[in-house]
């Protein structure tokens, strides 16, 4: 089967710092692939090109085998690619079930002249996006917190929200940036059930992590970056226990990469 996203021989340099050296690699539909690597190997860089936040100095980036290289964000994010930042993006006054309704792509405006005359009423395709969304809630199991604020919540629980925003997009690709950075460890194991539980309906997803159990538990395929390119490549039993993959990162970097997910070193301390 042919890869949904590939990176073909891109490069990527900020000044003097080659922060993407003719990358070319390629996920699979339906799989979790891991960037991995330690601070400064390219990873988010390879994440804003994908993205379309960068364009590539050279090469392309193909989705579908179809160039996406020089689209902007917006344009991108409506082929079907929805990414999750390291920091939250959602609406913190607004209700949880509302950050998912504004999510959805081509929406309809609502009539002036009908809001004046029955402010009171919903529309049709407001009911079928407020049903839609409640559903997607129920996927990533918040369904019992729609009528809550986002900033009431945990961080972890305001990343679940998120994803239910990519899915509202109808992103077919989740780019997952640090998604168990900050979040308690008691969430961690849900939020990493949800993304494994969307892979199996079909969802292509691409992560970046520190913490190596989570990559160990999570992922089908791993990539490890240094200075910009991939040095080490394969499941994640072959990639975590490469000598080079050891002593360029894991050896140097345990604080930074936990080998147990309660050994997390930024941990949230608002609600579960």
């Amino acid at each position: 089967m042919p890869d949904l996203l590939s990176l073909q021989n891109v490069s990527k340099h900020f000044g003097g710092v080659q922060a993407v050296d003719r990358l070319s690699i390629g996920f699979a539909p339906g799989k979790i692939t891991a960037l991995i690597g330690p601070n400064g190997a390219g990873k988010t860089t390879a994440f804003n090109l994908i993205g379309g936040l960068l364009r590539p100095d050279t090469g392309s980036v193909r989705f579908e085998d179809n160039p996406i290289s020089g689209l902007n964000p917006w344009r991108i994010t409506s082929l079907g690619i929805g990414r999750l930042f390291q920091d939250v993006r959602l609406f913190k006054k607004m209700t949880v079930l509302e950050n998912v309704m504004t999510a959805f792509l081509k929406q309809e405006g609502e009539s002036l002249w009908r809001v004046m005359l029955v402010p009171w009423t919903e529309t049709g395709p407001e009911k079928v996006r407020r049903e839609k969304a409640t559903e997607l809630l129920e996927k990533v199991g918040l369904h019992h917190l729609a009528g809550t604020p986002a900033e009431n919540l945990s961080y972890g629980q305001q990343k679940l929200v998120a994803i239910a925003r990519l899915l509202a997009a109808d992103a077919r690709l989740l780019l997952l940036d640090e998604p168990t950075a900050g979040v308690n460890p008691a969430m961690i194991h849900k939020l990493l059930e949800t993304v494994k539980r969307l892979a199996t309906e079909g969802k292509t997803v691409i992560f970046v992590e520190h913490n190596m159990e989570v990559v160990r538990n999570m992922a089908d395929w791993v990539y490890f970056m240094v200075a910009g390119k991939v040095t080490s490549f394969g499941s994640p039993s072959d990639v975590l226990s490469d000598p080079e993959v050891q002593a360029a990162y894991i050896g140097r970097h345990t604080t930074e990469a936990k080998l147990t997910l309660g050994g997390e070193s930024r941990v949230e301390t608002s609600r579960n």
